[in-house]
């Protein structure tokens, strides 16, 4: 028979399949296993209908020629008849799959992977010419199809058995690519359990490996061995897994040494269908907040292989989730490489996010101490969710959130410490530092608790830009201790304040003149109990969020200090009196707001200059 030609657009497709929709050569394996799993399920549908039809031990083999270069995939399934190769094979990205599936009753509707009549053709990536015999079921005649892409021919066979057998000729090494890997046992082992580790047919190959005798010695043997597990532990019933298997799982696939936290294995059935296994990691990765973090879910369809790090199916304010979710209804492009961006996908995603939340949920109610052990590990993860995109999650994520606070030093939610507040309360207290035990130190901190109310600890970086977008709780604003005025004096103490402000405006007005060049305002406050004095901001910038911003190489960006004094500290008596004798108080003045400084978390400008004024100082009082 003649070599017919590929019609034009074919060949432009074919080429294009070879050598551009393709981006990882090795899928090619997984193509033809997938399309041999096809096969063998047509024939088991057909059987079901036609007591003609026998199923005998369906399999899909793999045999490896190195002298001849050649690689044969095997399956004993429908096989194709001299048209059905015309047509699906001859006709680029017409699909034997899809028309057969078209003709099923939706009862009958079987798992067929190979939708999309072009996965055959990735064999052109690695193959020089590729060979094509096929025997259709309760047929006589068996037939070859053959190409090298540059066109293809169909003759006869006398093959005998009924199935399918692609022999992929193997392109020799080049300098950008090393296709002899191809020709070695262990690297087919390894693509097969990558990428069709699941398929429900054994694949199997004759594999070298050593024969031991009773005497010691050893031959070397072929054995023919099942290179795939066939059935994946999430497509189990849940009551036949442990909590052991489950653990076993995780700890081998994702090489972590503990077992998870929390365990999530489901299935949903409607317009999208997925069975999902998710794990929340008991510690945190040691890179998780680097970039050589990998997002932790990978993707199946229908049990094989479709990526890693499947970042379109999980919401990135979750990306501490790891797992697989395998969905028997993705619309995914020619290649199966890449998704579609539908209305598929995002019904996925947003199933999944549910379920996550869900489970959180109520971890928070009826499993705290773990859901406190997640947080420790995680909750920055959902801050940022929260803060991210202007706070379009804030919502979906709020409740989830908990921070440390002055109450007994534990964690609390934002619902507890709203339910929890005096009813003289107006607003959400919160401090800032760099860990809780400098928070407690804070000098802003003595008025408030003395007042009985609740703190919150602020230490995450993100803590403070998170006030700025969600603002507030239940109608109650969030106010930090280190802004501006609390408003926490009642109207006595704010008389007396007023009074000792005005007897003492030459001190505050001759203090404010040293300090200029360093902060925006002094005034005095009964903020503080114990400490001299503090440094606070207005409600613009806070020092904290200075302080982050410094990190971030924002040098210019700086928040408008204000000095507070205590009136009724002893340190500001003597202050007083030797204002009063038109001493200079220069020195005790920068003395005072490098010690604010210092209590606020932040670096000195001149630290040899104040160690010289201190040690002065402190000579003078000795004397």
């Amino acid at each position: 028979m003649a070599i017919k030609q590929f019609k034009t657009e074919s060949k432009r497709l074919l080429d294009l399949m070879a050598n551009s929709i393709y981006t990882n050569t090795d899928i090619f394996l997984r193509e033809l296993i997938s399309n041999a799993s096809d096969a063998l399920d047509k024939k088991h549908i057909l059987s079901l209908t036609d007591s003609s039809i026998e199923e005998t031990s369906p399999h899909i083999n793999i045999d490896i020629n190195k002298k001849d270069r050649t690689i044969t995939i095997t399956d004993n399934g429908v096989g194709m008849d001299k048209k059905e190769l015309e047509d699906n094979l001859g006709t680029i990205a017409k699909s034997g799959s899809f028309e057969f599936k078209k003709d099923l009753s939706e009862k009958d509707e079987a798992d067929i992977i190979g939708q999309f009549g072009v996965g055959f053709y990735s064999a052109f990536m690695v193959a020089e010419k590729v060979e094509v015999i096929s025997k259709k079921v309760n047929e006589d005649k068996a037939y070859k199809w053959t190409s090298d892409m540059d066109g293809y021919e169909i003759t006869s066979s006398n093959k005998q058995e009924t199935g399918t057998q692609i022999t992929l000729f193997i392109k020799k090494n080049t300098k950008e690519k090393k296709y002899d890997k191809y020709l070695e046992s262990s690297e087919i082992q390894m693509l097969v359990k990558k990428y069709s580790d699941y398929i429900r047919y054994p694949i199997e190959m004759m594999i070298e490996t050593y024969d031991y005798q009773e005497d010691g010695t050893s031959q070397k043997v072929n054995k023919l061995q099942t290179l795939n597990s066939m059935k994946p532990i999430w497509k189990k019933n849940k009551k036949d897994i442990s909590q052991d298997d489950y653990d076993e799982y995780y700890m081998q696939e994702y090489y972590d040494y503990s077992k998870p936290l929390k365990t999530i294995h489901y299935k949903v059935e409607g317009n999208t269908s997925y069975t999902a296994l998710l794990y929340i990691p008991s510690q945190r990765p040691f890179n998780y907040f680097t970039n050589d973090y990998k997002l932790g879910l990978k993707l199946y369809s229908r049990g094989v292989f479709i990526k890693d790090e499947a970042s379109e199916i999980v919401s990135d304010y979750f990306r501490f989730i790891r797992g697989i979710v395998d969905s028997d209804d993705l619309s995914l492009n020619i290649s199966r490489e890449i998704l579609q961006q539908d209305h598929q996908m995002n019904v996925l995603k947003k199933s999944v996010d549910k379920k996550i939340k869900s489970t959180l949920e109520t971890m928070l109610e009826k499993d705290r101490d773990n859901y406190e052990k997640f947080f420790d590990n995680f909750g920055s993860q959902l801050k940022y969710g929260c803060y991210d995109n202007f706070g379009i999650n804030k919502d979906v994520l709020i409740d989830l959130l908990m921070f440390k606070s002055s109450k007994e030093d534990k964690y609390v939610t934002l619902k507890e410490y709203v339910s929890n507040m005096k009813k003289s309360q107006k607003e959400i207290y919160y401090a800032s530092g760099e860990s809780i035990e400098k928070i407690k130190q804070l000098p802003q901190l003595e008025k408030v608790l003395d007042k009985g109310y609740e703190v919150l600890y602020f230490t995450d970086s993100v803590d403070e830009f998170l006030t700025s977008i969600i603002r507030e709780y239940d109608s109650k604003p969030f106010k930090s201790i280190l802004k501006g005025d609390l408003d926490l004096d009642s109207k006595q103490e704010k008389e007396e304040l007023d009074k000792k402000t005005q007897d003492n405006k030459d001190i505050i007005d001759n203090i404010k003149e040293i300090l200029k060049d360093k902060v925006s305002d002094v005034k005095l406050s009964n903020r503080m109990k114990s400490y001299p004095a503090c440094l606070v901001s207005d409600d613009n910038l806070s020092i904290d969020m200075e302080k982050v911003l410094k990190q971030l190489n924002q040098e210019n960006v700086k928040a408008n200090k204000i000095l507070e004094l205590n009136p009724d500290h002893d340190l500001f008596k003597e202050l007083k009196k030797l204002n009063d004798d038109k001493k200079d108080i220069s020195e005790y003045a920068e003395l005072l707001y490098d010690q604010a400084s210092l209590m606020a978390g932040l670096e000195l400008e001149d630290p040899s200059k104040f160690a010289k004024t201190l040690s002065e100082l402190m000579l003078k009082a000795i004397k």
